[in-house]
């Protein structure tokens, strides 16, 4: 009898153990799927946090310090070219003033098809200018005489032919504060502040510096991926990017 009832309390002890690991078991895959779960929703969480990280940076990237831009028209040629790209940066006139040489985007407010220009500064405020027989004279704030530019970035056909309605007469401008004048380069085949950006009605010949977006930071010329090299189509021009070589950044001595 004693042997009997040992060995009913050995299998029912025997059984309880299975139970109890069984129990183990279904608790240990409980716990595991429940840390799957959560690891799930703290991975989709970490999605979405670095994405709104992301969308920050290039949004603050873009509204205040650089973004790509697409040159359309040829009226800075042979300095920059139709389809080029071009990085422009809009932290520079944040922290400094614009300066003369600067190529820059702006808004020119004459209609809704022409948001933006792009146009250099050649004039900067308190300067007189004084545009003669086809050549460009600046009178700098405290000087008493007018000084030649030597616009070495022009090319041959725009180089000594700056008039003002195909006009030799002698054209003078004072520009005062907040005041600057802008030219293209291609400067016979297009209008920029001789003429008031073709609205002399609505605008004056002055930008200012509100006006201005952004300053040409970087050329990344143009890539044809049809020819798969940097000749631009219309022009069979090369168009190889020159980063921070380009004319946008030269500096001339007055």
């Amino acid at each position: 009898m004693i042997f009997k009832f040992r060995k009913k309390v050995s299998e029912e002890t025997l059984e309880n153990t299975d139970n109890s690991q069984d129990l183990d078991i279904i608790e240990n895959k409980e716990t595991v799927v429940n840390n799957e779960k959560k690891q799930n929703s703290s991975e989709i969480l970490d999605f979405f946090k670095d994405l709104l990280v992301i969308v920050i940076v290039v949004v603050v990237i873009r509204s205040f310090i650089a973004m790509p831009f697409q040159i359309s028209g040829q009226s800075m040629y042979s300095s920059y070219y139709d389809r080029e790209f071009i990085i422009v940066d809009r932290i520079s006139y944040i922290l400094w003033e614009p300066s003369r040489w600067d190529v820059i985007v702006f808004k020119p407010y004459v209609n809704d098809n022409k948001k933006y220009f792009l146009k250099r500064i050649i004039w900067v405020p308190w300067d007189i200018l004084k545009i003669e027989d086809w050549k460009i004279y600046i009178k700098e704030s405290g000087k008493d005489t007018y000084k030649e530019i030597d616009e070495k970035y022009l090319n041959e056909e725009n180089n000594g032919y700056t008039f003002v309605w195909i006009s030799k007469d002698t054209k003078i401008y004072s520009l005062g504060k907040d005041q600057y004048f802008v030219l293209w380069d291609n400067r016979n085949h297009s209008t920029d502040s001789r003429e008031c950006f073709s609205n002399c009605v609505w605008r004056s010949e002055y930008i200012s510096k509100n006006d201005m977006i952004w300053k040409v930071f970087l050329d990344l010329g143009y890539f044809n991926f049809r020819k798969f090299d940097f000749i631009q189509p219309e022009l069979w021009i090369d168009t190889t990017p020159r980063f921070f070589s380009s004319p946008g950044t030269f500096q001339y001595d007055l």
